[in-house]
Parts: structure tokens; C-alpha cells; sequence
């Protein structure tokens, strides 16, 4: 995992070019261009709203915000997941032609989602001060919330791109078991909804954790609860040594196999 990590760290400049490219790249041939960012997520917190928020009423005040507050992050995990998972397989003109470091593809795809997120953040805040909601001292804690989703992210990505190169059908699999994990995760209902389950919800699924956390300090003004998030680290960290343990012993196979 060290080795991985410092590798990826020695490429920083090339995760970096690979990025932005990626970036601008992604809205290249839009009208609308950049603003895209703000209004995919825009759009989708509108319909969700719409359809939870009045159609299917929730006892969740300012259901808008508080929903805006999970969706964003959940947005960030799933286009990482979504895409990462065939980061590698995908790229079979840099891998054959140069020896490549393969970690870098599905870093540059967490990291394209990661900057989306944080330029989502304004129409968060905005979205607050709309509904009389004014920040609070709470937000210091977003940058380390936000560097254990990405942390979670980056591990789950890695794992599940080095893994597709093998088993391709993984990809499909990966996009039905994130739709199937959006209604199993609190993105549009409260966690109180499940009532004693609570806890089995925040120790079962680390989004669930994550997601808490940042309505905790964005809608809720408290400090987020420490041992859910304390597990999403130790479960980060342990898929981070196996994806690593498995690009290290897959790193010579990735071209011959893709």
C-alpha cells in the first residue's frame, strides 16, 4: 500500500494533467459548458425534491437542503465508482504502448468527481442561506470528512478497477448494485425513519456514516458521531491494502489482459 501510494504521490503532476484534461474534455462540446457542474446536481436535487418532497411527503424540514447536503457527496461516490471501475480496462492505448502506473487512471477519476463536488458546494451553501439556514463553526470538519470519503472512495475504486481488468462483467455489476445501494443508503430518507436500526445502518454501509456526517455539520450544526466515522477509516484503509496488494501483483498482467 506504502509503495502504491508513494508511487502515486511521485506522479502527482501527471494526475494532475489528467485531470484537467479530463475536465475540460468532459463539457467540451456543450453550450453550457463548465456550468454543467452545477447543473447536473442541481437537476437531480429537483427532481428528488419533487418527487420526495411533495409527492411523497417527508417529515424532514427544509427536505431540499437536508437532501441537497446527501446528494452531493453521494454524487461524488458514485461517478467515481461508476467510472473508475473500468479506469483501467479502458485505457489500453497508455498501458501497451509505455510502462504506465495504472494507479494513476482511477485517481484521476476520483479526483475529476472530488473537484466537481467541492465547486457544487456555493449552491449548498445558497441553498442554506435560501432556507434561513446560516453556517456554523461546524464546517471546519468538512475538509477531513471530505478527505475520509475521498480516502473511501479512492480504496473502493481501486479495488474494483483492478479487479475488472480479470472479471469485465464486474462493471455492469458495480452500476446495478449502486442504484440498488441509493435506495438502501439514507441519500432521500432520514435515517430516524428506520428507527432502532440506526446503528446497523451507520455500521453497515460506510456512506451511510459519511452522509450523516456531513448533514450533521451542514443542516444540523453538530458534531458528526465519531465511531461510525472512526470505521469507515479502518474499512478505507483495509481496501486500500488489498486493491494495492492486488495492483501490485497484477501490475506486469494489465496490458497482456486488456
Amino acid at each position: 500500500m506504502v509503495r502504491n501510494l508513494r508511487e502515486l504521490w511521485q506522479y502527482r503532476a501527471l494526475l494532475w494533467n489528467l485531470t484537467v484534461r479530463e475536465l475540460r474534455a468532459r463539457y467540451r462540446a456543450s453550450v453550457l459548458g463548465f456550468l454543467w457542474t452545477f447543473l447536473n446536481p442541481t437537476l437531480n436535487m429537483v427532481v428528488y425534491a419533487f418527487v420526495f418532497g411533495v409527492l411523497m411527503p417527508q417529515s424532514q424540514k427544509a427536505y431540499a437542503y437536508w437532501l441537497f447536503a446527501g446528494l452531493l457527496p453521494w454524487i461524488f461516490f458514485t461517478s467515481s465508482v461508476g467510472a473508475g471501475t473500468s479506469a483501467v480496462s479502458d485505457r489500453r492505448d497508455l498501458l501497451t504502448k509505455v510502462r504506465f502506473p495504472a494507479q494513476v487512471l482511477p485517481a484521476t477519476v476520483v479526483a475529476t468527481n472530488l473537484i466537481n463536488y467541492l465547486l457544487s458546494l456555493p449552491l449548498l451553501l445558497a441553498l442554506g442561506l435560501f432556507f434561513g439556514d446560516l453556517p456554523s463553526w461546524h464546517l471546519v470538519l468538512f475538509l477531513p470528512l471530505a478527505a475520509l470519503q475521498t480516502l473511501f472512495t479512492l480504496a473502493v475504486t481501486y479495488l474494483l478497477s483492478a479487479l475488472n481488468v480479470r472479471f469485465r462483467d464486474l462493471q455492469h455489476i458495480v452500476g446495478n448494485v449502486l442504484t440498488m445501494m441509493f435506495f438502501l443508503t439514507p441519500v432521500v430518507w432520514p435515517l430516524k425513519q428506520v428507527g432502532e436500526l440506526k446503528d446497523v445502518v451507520l455500521y453497515a454501509n460506510p456512506m451511510a456514516s459519511l452522509l450523516d456526517g456531513y448533514r450533521s455539520i451542514f443542516f444540523e450544526h453538530t458534531l458528526p458521531a465519531f465511531e461510525p466515522l472512526l470505521e469507515v477509516l479502518v474499512v478505507s484503509l483495509v481496501l486500500l491494502a488489498i486493491a494495492s496488494a492486488v495492483f501490485e501483483s497484477r501490475r506486469e498482467e494489465f496490458a497482456e489482459l486488456i
